[in-house]
C-alpha cells in the first residue's frame, strides 16, 4: 500500500519557493547524507522456529549494519510465534538465556542498537505463575541491555467469526513505563503493539522527552487493515514525535497471519518509510531538527490544558523501604 500524500507545515502556502527541508528516503535506499541518523526498521514472518527466526533477523540486522543504520527496530515476537499456548510458555527463556546472549553478540558485532521489539519472558515469578512476560529490550552497541519495558496491555479482543486472542491467559501485564533512552538517533521511547490503541502512554513518553515512539508489532490482518496507519499517524501528530513501527508479516503458522505494514511515520504524520510485501527492510532517516521546528510553530504541548482534564504523566516507582 503506497504511503499517503503529506504535506510538511507551511508547505501549501510556499511549497514552490521554500520546501521544508525534511528528507523522506525512499524504503531499502540509504541517503547519500550521512548528516542525520539512518535507522532501520524490520519485518518478518516468526515460525515457531527460533533457530530459523535468529537467521532471518541476524540477516536483516547486519545487511541494516552494512548500510550505516544506528539503531535496527525488531518487531513484536522477533523470537518466535509459537503455535498454541504450551508451545509458546515451553519456548520462552528468560533474560539471561541464550537468546538474548546472542542478540548482545549482535549488537557488539554490528556495532549498532537493538530495539528487540518484543521478547517471550520467564520473569522472576516464572516458577510460582507459570506465565511470562511480553517484553521490549533495548540493547546499545557494547550488547548491554540499558531497557526493559514489559507491555502493559495486554490483546484480549474477540471480534466474532475474525479475530480471538487472549494475551492475558498466559502473560502478565507490565508494572511500569520506562523513561525513554537517549540514543544515537534521538530519545525513545518504548511500547509494544496493543499499546498503540492508548494515546496515554505515548503522551506519557512525550512528557518525558521522547523524540521516537516505539510500536514493534504483530497486527492481524482484521485489525491491521482497518486501524494500522490511522493509529501510527494520529500518535504521531499528537505527540509531534517519530513513530517507528516494525511488523511481523504473513503466515507465521497454520492458524496466524499478520499484517506486516512495517512502516516510520515523522512527527507531522507523513509516512516517510514503508515495507512492501514479505521479510525485509526499510530506512529512515531521524531530522530532530525537524521535529522541534514542529514543535515550535505548534506547541501543542504547551496549549494543553492540564486544569481541565489533568496531565498524563509517567508514574514513578517509589524508593524500597
Amino acid at each position: 500500500m503506497p504511503a499517503a500524500l503529506c504535506l510538511s507545515p507551511g508547505s501549501w502556502e510556499t511549497a514552490a519557493k521554500d520546501p521544508i527541508p525534511h528528507s523522506q528516503p525512499q524504503p531499502g535506499i540509504m541517503a547519500a547524507t550521512a548528516l542525520k541518523p539512518l535507522i532501520a526498521v524490520c519485518q518478518l514472518t516468526s515460525t515457531p522456529d527460533k533457530e530459523q527466526n535468529f537467521a532471518s533477523c541476524s540477516r536483516l540486522i547486519r545487511e541494516a549494519a552494512q548500510r550505516g543504520a544506528c539503531v535496527v527496530f525488531l518487531p513484536e515476537a522477533f523470537d518466535f510465534i509459537g503455535s498454541d499456548t504450551q508451545e509458546t510458555l515451553s519456548l520462552a527463556e528468560s533474560l539471561e538465556g541464550a537468546q538474548i546472549q546472542r542478540y548482545a553478540g549482535l549488537a557488539r558485532e554490528c556495532q549498532v542498537w537493538l530495539s528487540l521489539g518484543g521478547f517471550h519472558e520467564r520473569g522472576e515469578d516464572w516458577a510460582s505463575t507459570r506465565r511470562i512476560y511480553n517484553c521490549h529490550l533495548l540493547l546499545d552497541p557494547t550488547g548491554h541491555v540499558v531497557a526493559t519495558y514489559r507491555k502493559t496491555h495486554l490483546c484480549d479482543v474477540d471480534l466474532e467469526g475474525r479475530v480471538s486472542m487472549k494475551e492475558s491467559n498466559f502473560t502478565n501485564p507490565g508494572p511500569e513505563i520506562v523513561l525513554p533512552v537517549s540514543t544515537p538517533a534521538g530519545k525513545i521511547g518504548l511500547a509494544i503493539c496493543y499499546d498503540l490503541r492508548f494515546p496515554e502512554i505515548s503522551l506519557a513518553l512525550t512528557q518525558e522527552g521522547a523524540e521516537i515512539l516505539t510500536y514493534p508489532s504483530a497486527f492481524t490482518v482484521t485489525t491491521g487493515s482497518a486501524h494500522w496507519e490511522a493509529l501510527l499517524r494520529a500518535r504521531a501528530i499528537e505527540t509531534q514525535c517519530y513513530v517507528v513501527a516494525a511488523a511481523q508479516t504473513g503466515k507465521n503458522h497454520e492458524r496466524r497471519t499478520s499484517y506486516g505494514h512495517t512502516m516510520v511515520v515523522d512527527p507531522w504524520g507523513c509516512v516517510i518509510a514503508q515495507c512492501q510485501e514479505g521479510p525485509g527492510l526499510c530506512y529512515a532517516e531521524i531530522d530532530l531538527g525537524y521535529l522541534r521546528r514542529i514543535r515550535q510553530e505548534m506547541p501543542v504541548c504547551t496549549h494543553r490544558r492540564a486544569d481541565l482534564y489533568g496531565r498524563v504523566t509517567v508514574l514513578k516507582k517509589p524508593p524500597p523501604p
